[in-house]
């Protein structure tokens, strides 16, 4: 009980240290967004905060994959921080290619659910898995779409990346870009956790790009990369046992 109400004080300011200006509630592209100060981006706000490496680490520490969630609504002006937040991240060149689609429609969300299915039960059946196997995992997957309050798509965009005459340093190139964009996708889930929300990265989303950049109309250069459902937690799991930091390092 002691570690949730730490947790809870710890979100309390950070929350109280996040203020940015509106975006749209549907589609948002970072190259608009307006830098603004937000309570983390100046030095003179930085020193009114009374965080210790302990409360970070904790915090950082804290942010658990979160699959069922109230069905409470989340405010825009919530969705707009977090949104505003990711964009922080670092990326290659600064040039920031990770785009976002927020959905909070059931319309869209039922629309994009039933357009991912088909390619799922297309790709299912290749893999020899039985009808019943099949169905119950499109049900899952649709619910997952369909249940959470907000669901963000996170693109990528190559179009102001740099471009090479050889292959090696244009997949090199990419790479950076999918890399960047990928911690924008962290820097999300914080942000996240930060409003005292509870958010999952589905990456399954890969093997339905083309699909979903149809059923969403969207650019031909913003390309799915993942998903984030977001919203109230249900239920707050356990952390899940972390591999040895001895087996994952080195230190020559």
């Amino acid at each position: 009980m002691a570690r949730a109400v730490k947790l809870l004080s710890l979100q309390k300011k950070v929350q109280m240290s996040i203020s940015i200006s509106s975006l749209s509630n549907i589609t948002a592209d970072p190259g608009n967004i307006e830098r603004v100060n937000d309570g983390l981006s100046t030095e003179s706000n930085l020193s009114t905060l009374t965080f210790t490496a302990t409360d970070l680490h904790n915090f950082l520490r804290t942010r658990r994959s979160i699959r069922r969630f109230k069905p409470d609504p989340v405010p825009d002006s919530v969705i707009q921080n977090i949104l505003a937040t990711a964009t922080f991240a670092p990326s290659a060149h600064n040039r920031q290619p990770w785009r976002f689609v927020v959905i909070t429609t059931q319309e869209v969300k039922e629309h994009l659910a039933e357009a991912m299915a088909i390619d799922f039960e297309r790709d299912l059946a290749r893999d020899g898995l039985p009808p019943e196997k099949i169905q119950a995992q499109i049900k899952r997957s649709k619910e997952r779409i369909t249940s959470a309050p907000v669901a963000i798509l996170l693109c990528l965009d190559m179009s102001e990346m740099d471009s090479y005459p050889d292959e090696k340093r244009g997949q090199a190139e990419r790479m950076m870009a999918i890399q960047s964009v990928a911690a924008a996708g962290l820097q999300l889930l914080l942000a996240t956790h930060a409003e005292g929300l509870g958010g999952v990265w589905a990456c399954w989303v890969l093997f339905a790009q083309e699909t979903i950049r149809k059923a969403l109309n969207l650019s031909e250069s913003w390309e799915p990369q993942a998903m984030f459902f977001v919203g109230y937690p249900e239920i707050i799991p356990e952390a899940r046992e972390r591999k040895p930091l001895d087996d994952l390092a080195i230190f020559p």
